[in-house]
């Protein structure tokens, strides 16, 4: 294992934990202001992206090659290092059609997909890489 490779990733799950811990946060949350709900996406939005981030570093310290957040979520899933690839695939989705405000009922559901459904994938991803840091 590359040394190098090895202390990236530990470095990339240092921000994820931090990102994830705010997510955590509001999770549980009922979200009733527009502002509230913004922030919830804000953060899902870093999350996720800190979140792939860190599958791919920690991929590369396993010694593959992985380019786009796809790849990397298709090869994370065949490793079993994240469970539900497909709907890490929805995430990813979700994520490049980040709702705008004005569209109250796309963010509503998406607040609660990120509650209820985005959430459980990241605790998941944290819990497993805990106890690999």
């Amino acid at each position: 294992m590359d040394s190098q490779k090895e202390i990236r990733w530990r470095q990339r799950f240092d921000n994820f934990k931090k990102s994830y811990q705010l997510l955590e946060k509001y999770s549980t949350v009922k979200l009733t202001s527009e502002i509230e709900k913004a922030g919830l996406i804000q953060f899902f939005e870093i999350t996720f992206e800190l979140a792939w981030k860190v599958l791919k570093d920690y991929l590369e310290a396993q010694g593959y090659i992985v380019k786009s957040p796809r790849e990397t979520i298709k090869q994370a899933y065949q490793m079993e290092v994240i469970e539900n690839g497909h709907v890490w695939v929805d995430a990813l989705s979700s994520r490049n059609l980040t709702p705008h405000p004005y569209d109250e009922q796309f963010t509503e559901k998406f607040v609660m997909d990120i509650q209820q459904v985005y959430f459980p994938l990241f605790k998941s991803l944290y819990e497993k890489l805990l106890k690999e840091y």
